[in-house]
Order: C-alpha cells, then structure tokens, then sequence
C-alpha cells in the first residue's frame, strides 16, 4: 500500500511542476491517497492493540502456569519430607509426591510452551509497531509535503496568470490604439494651429491698410516711400 501511494504521489509531484494549471485533479487524488493510507494505519492500530492484548494474556498465562509449577514442586517437597519424618506413610507420601511432581511437569511444559509463544509474539508485536510508527511518520511527511505543495501550487498559479497578464498586455491592440490616437491628436493639434496661422494672415488689401493704420504695419515699400517724399515736397 505504501508503495503504490509513494508511487502517486511521485506522480503528483511530476504533475505540479509540469502542468501546475492542472494541479487540482493529482492534488485531490493525493488527498484520497492519504485518507487511505491514515485508515489502513487505522486498522493497523488495531491490529497492534489486538496482538498486544495478546501478547499480554499470553504473559499472565504463562506466569499463572509458572506459578502453578511451582506450587506443585513445592508440595511435593513437602509431602517427601512429611513421609521420611514419619508424619505421613512413606508410601502415600511417594504416590503424593509423584501425582504433585506429574502436575508441577504438565504445568511446566505448558509454561514454557507458552514462554515461546510468547517470545514469537512479543517479537511480532515489536515489529509490527515499528512499521505502524514508521507509516504514521510517513503520512506526517506527506501531508506537509501535499500542504507545501498546494501553497507553491498556488504561488506558481498566481504567478503564471500574472506573467500571462504582463506578456499579453497589448494582447487586444491597446498599445497601437494609444499610438493612434496620439498621431490623431497630434494631427489635430498641428491642423488647429495651421488654422491660426491662416486666420492671422489679412485676407483682403483694405484689411492690410487698416491693419497698418492700427500700427501693425510692416517694412515699407518703395512707392509708399515716393509719396511721402512728394507730400513733404508740396508742404
């Protein structure tokens, strides 16, 4: 399970930084594969518990037969010791020693029966949570490499619409319209000052003589010049 999620989610990394537009459908599928993995860990939580519980019935077994083995060794000790103090018929201390001794046996073997079991499952146990921690640590490293990868996803996202922006800004001919219209306001503004001149200019021999006398006049002819000659003369 782990395997195929390292898998897809190796895939989802190739996929952010190849086609970061289309990073939402591996980043969903990422999810999934984590919700998926913490519930597989959940069952292994459980597993572990259940194998742990185990563990310690098998415990509490073995140290009851254990205890059980030792009492009958003890009583048979006794029940010897009573039949050669003459306390008991040594002969129905014997069968009593005996009978305590086959028990105290049983209880043993099945002790250290037990004690094996115990040892496979205590060992089993062990690795068992070794790989449910190992799994646990696993999904904390990909949840934040799956949250630093959808905040860079987002950066990159914002930040390639914005480039988008900036490269196609005379996408639509704003800048040539501009261009246009300055040359048109240009024109116009040359047109409206042709126009001026051309207002400024008299336009008829009466308006050249009125503005002469209006003390506007310019550089004097040389006919002019002969007829103020001739009327200083006759003066």
């Amino acid at each position: 399970m782990s395997g195929l999620f390292q898998r897809l989610f190796t895939w989802g990394k190739s996929e952010a930084h190849s086609a970061m537009d289309k990073l939402e459908d591996p980043a969903k599928m990422a999810e999934q594969g984590i919700r998926d993995l913490q519930a597989e860990h959940a069952k292994n939580m459980d597993a572990l518990a259940k194998v742990k519980a185990q563990v310690i019935r098998l415990r509490r077994e073995m140290l009851t037969l254990q205890e059980t083995a030792s009492n009958y060794e003890r009583k048979a000790m006794l029940l010897v010791q009573k039949g050669q103090q003459g306390a008991l018929d040594g002969a129905e201390a014997d069968r009593l020693a005996s009978e305590a001794l086959s028990r105290y046996e049983d209880a043993q073997t099945q002790a250290n029966r037990l004690k094996a079991d115990l040892e496979n499952m205590e060992k089993m146990a062990a690795q068992l949570e070794r790989n449910v921690q190992q799994i646990k640590s696993q999904i904390g490293k990909w949840e934040n490499e799956l949250r630093t990868l959808k905040a860079r996803a987002q950066v990159s996202s914002a930040t390639r619409k914005l480039n988008a922006q900036l490269a196609s800004v005379d996408g639509k001919g704003t800048i040539a319209m501009l261009e246009r219209m300055r040359d048109k306001v240009q024109e116009q503004e040359s047109l409206a000052e042709a126009y001026g001149e051309m207002a400024a200019v008299p336009k008829t021999v009466d308006d050249e003589i009125d503005k002469a006398l209006m003390g506007g006049g310019g550089t004097q002819t040389d006919a002019l010049a002969a007829l103020k000659a001739r009327m200083a003369a006759k003066d």
